[in-house]
């Protein structure tokens, strides 16, 4: 017989509410398992929530974890969590009751063997060479010559030791350290800060900048290098506008910053050599460069001062090189004087040909102005009057142009007379009597002009300034003649008729 629809049926199983159930499942499983390493692939990672914490699954080909990584233990994970990406994740094994799942919170995390870090490596190395990070257009080149080296590596370590070692022996210099750990959930973060403050130094600031960036650490495997492979530190060597050697690693050690910096270093002791040449090299260059530059020197002045001679023998010397100007200098110059008295005298004659007498000029000026008066009676148009007008008007300035000539030609004129006037007037023999002087005549008024055409005896005239007065000679020929007879005739001239000689 059935129940009746509405009546329940009585049991003894014990009634659970929601949450009794949730939190008996979530002590079972965290009784029964505790702390677990689980192996998966991360799937549905997308990155850090806004709140820190991040959020995906583990899963394999049969079934799927959820996973949770709390903020605090995220920042702190040496290898963060990728898509994709094959993990060892541990931590603890729990249920999260709102929605009826149970899921591991992981404290840590790392890929699954070294394959898997390989194929990250080589996923990143893929991504970063598509967005030009290691092309070779971004490369710098190192300075020859630096001043300050910035070293980013550990200051415990043997590294930082070899550097500046290796850069004392070869040319030393100022070198600036950045610690940082070389290994380690923080190193690659470190690097990336330490390149990126380097960066930020003022060129004349108090900490100089450095003009090259060695970033070196010592061998190791692939995990203890993983810190150099950051992606925050790739970007930050290519970005970098200081060069950058890498110097992480042994030889056959590489990373992506050694595909990202502008040089590798197999070792951070050969990097140390790269950004520095060797002082006694360059010294002794210095010396050799010199030498040949004063021994060029010498033969080029020696090679100049040849050529110079030859030129200055075969250049003619100043007296040859103005020999035949000279010589044309000396005829022109002949010629310009018997050219200047020809052409004088030329227009002398010319000038003496042309008697032009003022009242001739003025006959002429009467003569052209009766004919031009009846010209411009007969024509009375008004443009033949205007011309008429000004025909006047140049006939009257040249007429008192002709009359200042005439004048100054006049008065030029007297001047010559009066000039040869007085010089008549001091030459005439009237002027000379009266300088002191005296004309002897004979007789018939002849001038006797030597002694020896006086005869003794003779009558003489002599002419003074004021007249003339007779004179006869007595003989003397003058101081020759003998003493007595010029006593004799002196005392008879006294004794005589009163009038004494003049000689």
């Amino acid at each position: 017989m059935s129940n009746p629809p509405n009546q329940t049926i009585s049991s003894n199983a014990a009634e659970f509410t929601v949450s009794e159930i949730s939190g008996a499942l979530k002590r079972v499983v965290e009784d029964a398992f505790g702390y677990v390493r689980v192996r998966g692939e991360i799937s549905g990672y997308r990155g850090p929530h806004s709140s820190g914490h991040a959020y995906f699954s583990l899963k394999d080909e049969r079934a799927r974890l959820e996973a949770v990584i709390w903020r605090g233990v995220f920042s702190k994970l040496k290898f963060p969590p990728e898509e994709g990406l094959e993990v060892i994740a541990s931590g603890k094994l729990t249920t999260y009751p709102g929605s009826s799942k149970y899921q591991i919170v992981i404290d840590n995390i790392e890929p699954a063997g070294a394959g898997a870090l390989m194929a990250l490596l080589e996923a990143r190395k893929k991504q970063l060479a598509g967005e030009g990070l290691f092309d070779e257009a971004r490369k710098q080149l190192l300075p020859y010559m630096p001043r300050v080296i910035g070293v980013v590596t550990s200051p415990t370590g043997a590294v930082i030791r070899d550097i500046i070692h290796r850069i004392t022996d070869r040319f030393p210099l100022h070198v600036m350290v950045w610690p940082i750990r070389v290994q380690g959930e923080t190193s690659g973060v470190e690097a990336a800060r330490a390149i990126e403050g380097f960066n930020e130094f003022e060129p004349d600031g108090a900490l100089e900048r450095p003009d090259v960036i060695i970033v070196a650490r010592g061998g190791g495997s692939l995990e203890d290098l993983w810190g150099f492979n950051d992606e925050a530190l790739v970007r930050a060597v290519a970005n970098s506008d200081i060069p950058v050697i890498s110097a992480v690693g042994h030889e056959t050690d590489w990373t992506l910053i050694d595909l990202a910096a502008d040089v590798r270093a197999p070792t951070p002791t050969g990097a140390a050599e790269m950004a520095v040449p060797v002082k006694a090299d360059l010294e002794a260059e210095l010396a050799s460069l010199s030498a040949r530059l004063k021994s060029a020197s010498s033969r080029d002045i020696d090679r100049k001062r040849q050529n110079l001679n030859a030129m200055a023998r075969a250049l003619p010397s100043p007296d040859l090189l103005l020999a035949l100007p000279r010589r044309g200098f000396d005829e022109i110059s002949a010629r310009l004087g018997r050219a200047l008295e020809a052409g004088t005298e030329r227009k002398r004659g010319v000038l003496a040909a042309i008697r032009i007498a003022p009242p001739l000029l003025a006959r002429l000026v009467r003569e052209r102005r009766v004919v031009f008066n009846a010209a411009a009676a007969r024509a009375r148009p008004d443009h033949l009057i205007e011309r008429l007008g000004q025909l006047k008007e140049r006939m009257g300035t040249a007429s008192k142009r002709l009359d200042r000539d005439v004048i100054f030609a006049i008065d030029q004129h007297k001047r010559a007379i009066g000039e040869l006037g007085r010089l008549l007037s001091s030459l005439s023999y009237p002027a000379v009597l009266g300088r002191g002087y005296a004309i002897v005549s004979d007789a018939d008024g002849k001038a006797l002009m030597t002694a020896a055409s006086v005869k003794p005896g003779s009558k003489l005239s002599l002419q003074f300034a004021d007249g003339k007065i007779g004179a006869s000679a007595d003989g003397d020929k003058g101081p020759g003649s003998a003493s007595p007879q010029r006593k004799k005739k002196t005392s008879s001239s006294k004794s005589g008729t009163g009038q004494g000689s003049l000689f």
